[in-house]
């Protein structure tokens, strides 16, 4: 059983034949049939991120007396971000200087009386007990030496790392500490967006996830601007749906940005999955779709069956109505497969109040669709994205 419940039916059915054909001509706007391309795309919104954070841990401990980077400071690596205080450092530094001083004249002195004993117990003038204590002495004394050097090396490494340094070239995004505040090893002082690149992620239900594959281009814009501000591509999906949501992850890597793109923003993607060319595209606002709800007797089942069909002018006078398939659907323009040909004229207004066979008046200038009906006035060749 079919009943019909038609959404936007162009105008209503003819009456009495007498005041049918004495009707006024209805005023309407015309524009041409053309083709162009047009894509598939999911939609999506994502926080612009480096793909890269480091977190910089001091190594060493002691109360900061110096800030030299701050929030949104630009890096180099090596920068000094922050000052420590290294008096206690320095003397230890110096302390293991004449640590090692001595520790290098005792492994000299008994270095050259091993070699002496060495040389006594070779022509036997030695006993064997002191070539014994004499070699005692001389590893013990170069044990205690490499021992010192080991002492100096880190001494003058944590003098060194009394400056916390940037080890990227980067933004700094967070920074943890104060002038005064006791630095600690083991817990985050500064984080710098290393500037290597910029990735967002998009976080999909699973029919859209299921249809992304690596290396699709994809469209970033403002949801507040026009115009594309960013281009990436697909790089990396999640093999697995996120149990909590039931959503997949993908992310998307930036391929070129505008200045307008900083750390943090919140854009919206648009991942194109096929593009048409050459295709047949009006605007949406000129079809009218037909609703039908067919009943299966049998099942008791309800199924919603929806048509589309547009209006042409015939010689700028009579309009006639065609039944259209649609294709693919970009934002407000619309992919139609069947039922209208490139260059015929397309009613674009007043369609809702005619029907096929009425007389009509064409006003205004004839345009192309698409042209100056479209998604976030981009132009017709800018790839704008489905509503999904």
């Amino acid at each position: 059983m079919m009943t019909s419940c038609g959404s936007d039916s162009g105008g209503q059915g003819r009456g009495g034949g007498g005041w049918q054909q004495e009707r006024e001509a209805v005023s309407v706007e015309v524009a041409s049939v053309s083709t162009s391309s047009i894509s598939e795309q999911i939609r999506a919104f994502g926080s612009i991120k480096a793909q890269d954070v480091v977190t910089v841990i001091p190594q060493v401990s002691n109360r900061i007396v110096r800030i030299d980077a701050d929030l949104g400071d630009s890096v180099s690596q090596g920068d000094v971000l922050a000052k420590i205080y290294d008096v206690p450092y320095r003397d230890a530094l110096e302390q293991a200087q004449a640590q090692l001083r001595q520790s290098r004249s005792a492994y000299q002195r008994d270095s050259t009386s091993y070699e002496r004993q060495q040389q006594l117990y070779e022509r036997n003038a030695a006993s064997r007990s002191e070539l014994d204590d004499a070699r005692s002495a001389y590893e013990s004394s170069r044990a205690q030496y490499e021992s010192a050097r080991a002492a100096l090396t880190q001494s003058r490494e944590d003098l060194e790392n009394t400056e916390i340094r940037s080890p990227v070239d980067g933004v700094v995004t967070n920074r943890m500490v104060a002038q005064g505040d006791l630095a600690r090893t083991g817990e985050p002082a500064f984080e710098i967006a290393n500037i290597v690149g910029y990735e967002t992620r998009l976080f999909l239900p699973t029919q859209d996830w299921e249809e992304i594959t690596v290396g699709l281009p994809v469209e970033l814009r403002f949801s507040n601007r026009d115009g594309i501000a960013a281009e990436g591509v697909v790089s990396r999906i999640s093999p697995q749906l996120n149990e909590a949501t039931g959503l997949g992850e993908v992310v998307v890597s930036l391929t070129d940005i505008s200045p307008r793109v900083r750390q943090g923003s919140l854009m919206e993607s648009r991942v194109t999955l096929r593009t048409n060319e050459n295709s047949v595209v009006i605007p949406r606002s000129a079809t009218i779709e037909q609703i039908e709800t067919y009943i299966e007797p049998e099942t008791n089942t309800v199924e919603i069956r929806r048509n589309y069909a547009a209006f042409v002018a015939v010689g700028d006078t009579v309009a006639e109505q065609r039944q259209i398939e649609i294709g693919l659907e970009q934002g407000e323009r619309v992919e139609v497969l069947s039922g209208l040909e490139p260059d015929e004229k397309l009613i674009i207004t007043g369609q809702r109040n005619i029907s096929d066979g009425d007389r009509i008046r064409v006003a205004g200038q004839d345009r192309r669709p698409g042209q100056e009906q479209h998604l976030e006035g981009e132009p017709p060749s800018e790839t704008a994205g489905s509503n999904r």
